[in-house]
């Protein structure tokens, strides 16, 4: 491959190992992983796995798909995230479905589905807020076939990406509903609520990253300080969990201090934060007491959840 540029002469047949050089230093200094992501490139441009591109390095490429790994590559040297331009990404050793319209999902958040098999019950019921790709609800579900789970989200086409990623991963028996936060979750209790809602600071948006660019902003930024999302379902989780039943918030690495505040504020108790793989405080988590953190005029008894419909 010799083009250095998308409008430069075209590419030339090459050997698979020379291809991921060039991959490699076409996007060293753009990307924090330029191998990996030369290797999944250039392994998606063949229909390959990457176990395929290593077996198979002498290889020649012929122009016309050199080609295609050049465009794919100038694409992700202008930010646009891997998962993006491949149209899937792995979690939790499940593959999901990505598009402009979801949130790539990322290692940290897996954190966050840990945490949530740690605290929900045999049999238990778990609401997802903001589900986007459908990541945690499913990955969670795969663990728990016997749970009850509803995801909701307020973009209809991320829910219909997640409703695919279930169907293709085999676990329809998590339902989505549409609607913002709680809105879509009934009267029903729940044993966990769990959420990776957005968090980033309006301000710091711009100077977040270039892949940031290319995902939806209602998933990302959350107001002057990047908590308006974690103020509301704070807020509002203490109607929708069973007596002893937990919440738990994905959040940014520097807000785990003033997410604690606002769950001790709103009643929550054993408050804490726990660090993700890079060791940065990512997911803090409070239970509901026994006694009733808010008023309501319905009984446990009297509340319909969707989960169960």
């Amino acid at each position: 491959m010799v083009a250095e540029t998308q409008s430069g002469p075209p590419a030339q047949a090459a050997a698979v190992e020379a291809l991921l050089r060039a991959g490699v230093r076409l996007l060293d200094g753009t990307s924090a992983s330029s191998r990996l992501d030369a290797e999944l490139l250039l392994a998606f441009t063949l229909g390959w796995t990457r176990t395929a591109l290593f077996a198979r390095r002498e290889v020649t490429v012929e122009a016309a798909a050199a080609g295609r790994y050049l465009t794919a590559l100038h694409a992700r040297r202008g930010g646009r995230p891997v998962a993006q331009i491949i149209g899937w990404r792995e979690f939790w050793s499940l593959e999901f479905e990505v598009t402009p319209d979801v949130l790539t999902p990322r290692p940290e958040t897996e954190l966050l589905v840990e945490m949530a098999l740690r605290r929900l019950p045999a049999g238990g019921r778990v609401l997802d807020l903001g589900t986007g790709t459908g990541a945690v609800a499913l990955a969670v579900a795969s663990e728990r076939p016997e749970a009850g789970i509803l995801a909701t989200d307020r973009s209809a086409a991320a829910l219909a990406i997640a409703r695919r990623n279930a169907a293709r991963l085999g676990l329809e028996r998590v339902r989505f509903a549409a609607g913002d936060w709680f809105a879509a979750a009934g009267d029903g209790l729940v044993d966990v609520v769990v959420s990776n809602p957005p968090y980033v600071a309006d301000g710091e948006l711009a100077a977040a990253g270039p892949e940031l660019a290319f995902e939806p902003r209602e998933a990302l930024a959350a107001g002057p300080d990047g908590l308006d999302a974690i103020r509301h379902i704070v807020a509002a989780a203490g109607d929708h969990l069973a007596p002893g039943g937990w919440l738990l918030l994905e959040h940014g690495a520097t807000q785990g201090e003033a997410t604690r505040g606002l769950l001790a504020a709103a009643g929550f108790g054993h408050v804490t934060t726990s660090r993700d793989l890079a060791g940065l405080p990512r997911v803090t988590e409070g239970q509901r007491r026994t006694s009733r953190m808010h008023s309501t005029s319905t009984t446990t008894e009297e509340r319909t959840c969707p989960i169960d419909s």
